[in-house]
């Protein structure tokens, strides 16, 4: 199992598409340990970038804050289970927690304002104008 979980300043990025890096966490499936972690800067965000991305990665599980409904679908279509609405953890805290069973889902904590549709399909970032991890 590979847990891929989007960062800045080390804990959980409140958006998938806008973090400073990605924590990958290689999980021995039997003994429920994390055996190795690396971080990689995401490439640029557009549309069904990250998702792809995550795929060519070998990521099984993501846990995110937030994120549009249309990278959802693309990793749940892959096979990809998507934790969202996690709290703003670091990488260990988070991934301890849902290997105990007790990281539950939440709401999706995009938040980006009146024009931006992450509860939509048509998911698009480019017209706001904010920097990479910073959602608003």
């Amino acid at each position: 199992m590979i847990i891929a979980i989007p960062l800045i300043n080390g804990i959980l990025s409140s958006h998938f598409g806008h973090c400073e890096e990605f924590a990958f966490l290689e999980v021995d499936e039997t003994s429920k340990k994390v055996t190795n972690e690396t971080r990689q800067s995401p490439p640029q965000h557009e549309p069904g970038v990250l998702p792809r991305w995550l795929i060519s990665n070998k990521a099984t599980v993501a846990i995110v804050g937030g994120m549009g409904m249309r990278a959802r679908e693309m990793l749940e279509s892959a096979g990809i289970r998507v934790i969202m609405g996690a709290p703003n953890r670091t990488p260990a805290e988070l991934a301890t927690e849902f290997l105990t069973g007790r990281l539950t889902g939440g709401d999706n904590t995009c938040d980006h304002g009146p024009d931006h549709a992450c509860q939509d399909t048509a998911h698009s970032h480019g017209q706001h104008g904010h920097e990479p991890g910073k959602c608003k």
